[in-house]
């Protein structure tokens, strides 16, 4: 079942599994990038303090070749002599490796970027579990990490034993010349020496970080099922969403048939569509859509107007277009200000005769609603008569 799992991870590793990777500490580092960084600053830095260093390892073992009778005569003496010469050895060499340290951290930042965490460093007693730990150990990232060193290895002895083997005399002469002179010629063999290690570690180099990167990025691929489990994390389940889209739209259509009650008067295309209308004549403006809706909702509407005594009045072409173009609790299209003025005024002067206070109005007459606001108004794409012939 591993195996097939791993085999299933094909998909390169999303922005949020690369993060979190980060976060946990993998990042892709090359530790052949990082040796070769130090060992090159190191060389460079003896190389321009050559002629330096030569003077003053040269007094330096003057100076530890010089005896008197009272340092051979105290073992204590003979001691704190010795201590005295290596700090100042210590204290030259310092500066070296504090360069050597500082690029070989760069060398690594070049890699995987600054990634500053304590997750890896954290107690986790499922490492101390040799059940777990040994697939981890006989992993193929593993066992190519140890092919490499074990190679890499190899190769700097034979690199280092060729070079030794064919300057062995010309060390075994620097013991003829005076001091400074031979100090000057094993740095000059040694130096040449590093630097054939050092074009064996960059070749080492080069190939190991683009291998990191490789197999920092399969180690972190991802199956189709992942991307999925991802995907619905990051969006959200599609089911609860769904259900809350529902809630809300429960919701709104409550406050919408709550606000029916308080209309001037609902417009209808007889079963399909109703649209409320309110006008506030102290708020200024244009009438307001204050709840509109389509088939099943248009009877809700419909039948809470009634309930609520609030006009309902059939002008399909009107309802069409107020319910296409006009949105809620929005005043209602410029467009339409005429139509929806000669509808309201009906409608007051109906009010107004049921009373007694105004005649009976008549029918109401043809709206001039424009016709590219009608939904079901569209233009012909049949040629024409006059084009035919």
């Amino acid at each position: 079942m591993a195996d097939q799992g791993a085999q299933d991870r094909n998909l390169p590793a999303s922005e949020r599994k690369l993060k979190k990777a980060r976060e946990d500490g993998q990042v892709p580092r090359s530790r052949d990038l990082g040796h070769f960084g130090a060992i090159a600053a190191g060389l460079a830095l003896m190389a321009a303090m050559a002629p330096a260093a030569t003077g003053w390892m040269t007094r330096l073992l003057q100076s530890g070749l010089r005896f008197d009778a009272h340092t051979l005569s105290s073992t204590t003496s003979m001691a704190e002599r010795m201590g005295e010469l290596g700090t100042q050895f210590a204290w030259a060499m310092l500066p070296v490796g504090a360069v050597m340290v500082l690029v070989a951290l760069a060398s690594g930042l070049a890699t995987g970027g600054w990634n500053f965490t304590l997750k890896p460093i954290a107690p986790k007693f499922s490492k101390l579990n040799p059940l777990t730990g040994l697939p981890r150990m006989l992993s193929a990232d593993r066992l190519v990490d140890t092919l490499r060193s074990c190679v890499l290895a190899l190769v700097i002895g034979l690199v280092g034993g060729y070079y030794l083997s064919q300057h062995v005399y010309g060390f075994a002469a620097t013991l003829e010349l005076p001091l400074p002179a031979a100090l000057a010629q094993a740095g000059s063999d040694v130096l040449y020496g590093m630097v054939f290690l050092l074009l064996t570690l960059a070749v080492f180099a080069a190939i190991d970080v683009p291998l990191q990167r490789f197999q920092h990025a399969k180690r972190l691929k991802m199956s189709q099922q992942e991307m999925k489990q991802e995907h619905k994390e990051n969006e959200g389940n599609v089911e609860v969403k769904a259900k809350v889209k529902a809630r809300m739209r429960e919701m709104a259509n409550r406050r919408m048939l709550a606000a029916v009650p308080k209309a001037d008067l609902v417009v209808m295309n007889p079963t399909h569509y109703a649209v409320a209308l309110k006008y506030e004549e102290a708020r200024g403006g244009a009438p307001r859509v204050v709840a509109k809706g389509a088939d099943l909702m248009a009877l809700r509407i419909r039948d809470l107007a009634k309930e609520s005594a609030v006009p309902v009045l059939q002008a399909p072409v009107l309802a069409r277009a107020l319910y296409a173009h006009a949105e809620l609790d929005r005043e209602i299209p410029m467009a339409l200000y005429t139509a929806v003025a000669q509808v309201l005024a009906h409608v007051y002067q109906l009010r107004a005769a049921l009373v007694g206070q105004a005649p009976m109005p008549g029918v109401l007459p043809e709206l001039p609603v424009p016709a590219e606001l009608d939904p079901h108004n569209k233009p012909s794409t049949a040629p024409s008569a006059e084009a035919a012939e």
